[in-house]
């Protein structure tokens, strides 16, 4: 099952880290030295995605902008002889006609989002990621479902999760397990937001799927859900009982950079990764932690 185009939805509000988001997009919001979106791009990159097709909103110009050539900034840097910051720039340049941009008009949720790429994406199966969650580990997330698409049939459908406590399943969105092989299982149910004490175990559904074409049939018509939205979670309770869902397990220290705490996390994670950044950051944060 070849997975060649990912979709972003991007058009959230990023109302969780006011008054930061106020004039940015959160998905330019800065992880160490990169914006949140860069990670995500670079992780379907990995995986071999091929085509990027991002859902906005209004004031995300700054998304695209980012993944265009700044011929200003280019010519300036090679004028001043600025060959590794030409490099780091070339390094992340989509290729010509990689990227799409298309308008979700309305903040009518996930699902909707996702629906708005279906001329797009067209007539076959396809991942999406949302930008607000990164997973550090290499390989990617993305990379890991892919390689178990592979493991599965034409017509399955992957879902990454994660265990989070018990008593916090109300939360998220809870699969059911059925017949596991490593840390691949097939889900026999979903349910989002269950009542407490009602989740049929403790594993959520994170920001990363491949999905069938045919959830788009589905997304066409599909009612509000929780929060008055038009969940994609409903939509693939929908298509599940017509077409498998796995869930996998995936390797990687997952961080909800959409909240204030998450992010600062992410940001002295994804640092203490780098070679260049880790043992001055581990002298600074000695400092702060004797005061």
């Amino acid at each position: 099952m070849k997975i060649r185009k990912a979709v972003f939805p991007v058009a959230g509000l990023g109302t969780r880290v006011l008054p930061a988001t106020k004039a940015m997009p959160k998905e330019m919001l800065t992880i160490v030295d990169r914006p949140l979106i860069q990670y995500v791009f670079d992780e379907a990159r990995e995986a071999g995605i091929e085509h990027f097709v991002f859902v906005t909103g209004r004031n995300k110009g700054a998304i695209e902008d980012h993944f265009d050539r700044q011929f200003e900034l280019d010519e300036t840097l090679k004028a001043r002889g600025k060959k590794a910051e030409m490099d780091l720039l070339a390094q992340f340049q989509p290729k010509a006609g990689a990227v799409s941009f298309t308008r979700q008009q309305a903040p009518l949720g996930l699902g909707h989002a996702v629906w708005c790429a279906r001329d797009i994406v067209g007539d076959e199966p396809f991942a999406v990621v949302l930008p607000d969650e990164l997973v550090l580990n290499t390989p990617g997330c993305l990379k890991q479902m892919i390689q178990a698409a592979e493991q599965l049939g034409p017509k399955s459908n992957i879902v990454a999760v994660e265990a989070v406590p018990d008593d916090m399943t109300h939360n998220y969105g809870i699969c059911g397990v059925g017949k596991r092989s490593g840390n691949i299982f097939e889900i026999d149910g979903m349910v989002e937001k269950p009542a407490k004490g009602t989740a049929p175990s403790n594993l959520s559904i994170t920001g990363r799927y491949v999905l069938q074409p045919e959830i788009f049939h589905i997304l066409e018509t599909q009612e509000r859900g929780a929060g008055g939205e038009i969940q994609l979670t409903d939509a693939m309770i929908g298509l599940s009982k017509s077409q498998a869902f796995h869930g996998l397990e995936f390797e990687g220290e997952r961080h909800d950079c959409g909240s204030r705490a998450g992010f600062l996390r992410a940001n002295i994670a994804f640092a203490m990764a780098r070679d260049d950044l880790r043992d001055g950051l581990r002298a600074d944060m000695q400092k702060y932690l004797k005061a």
